[in-house]
């Protein structure tokens, strides 16, 4: 889906989620009703996909959530690995359980970027970005979702 029509979809007044996947942990973020900026809000710990299915319910439900954003972990090349197949995997699966628009966004560097940002601007420590990154990395692919809203 393209992102014109991703955004067509969104119903007004709605948030869009935005999810860092990985196998062990999903980073999880959120925009404003007025689709402006993308916040962290937490890293779900993978378990079992009812239990990880039952937090990411609760979160829509809280956050007033009209559709979601998946980052697509491409290789350098552009190409899809094994990874950005499971993220892809997760998403239908997770659409069946969740009718809400969603879009994949490509994610390369994310982690990267929100790591040297800890680093660099806020000093943080490795035992805190290990803490923090996952969230943080939803956060940044959520906001160039959010940013790509104003071209289109």
């Amino acid at each position: 889906m393209e992102i014109r029509e991703f955004k067509s979809l969104l119903p007004k007044g709605k948030a869009v989620l935005g999810f860092d996947y990985g196998e062990k942990r999903l980073g999880v973020a959120v925009s404003d009703l007025l689709l402006m900026t993308a916040n962290p809000v937490t890293i779900i710990q993978r378990t079992t996909w009812d239990k990880d299915l039952t937090q990411i319910k609760k979160i829509i439900a809280e956050k007033e959530v009209g559709g979601l954003v998946y980052g697509l972990p491409l290789q350098m090349n552009g190409e899809k690995g094994e990874t950005a197949d499971k993220a892809q995997k997760f998403a239908l699966k997770l659409a069946q359980e969740i009718n809400l628009p969603y879009i994949f966004w490509d994610e390369r560097l994310s982690s990267r970027a929100v790591e040297n940002f800890l680093i660099s601007e806020v000093d943080m420590s490795r035992a805190k970005r290990k803490q923090k990154l996952d969230a943080n990395a939803a956060a940044y692919i959520l906001q160039g979702v959010l940013d790509a809203f104003s071209y289109c």
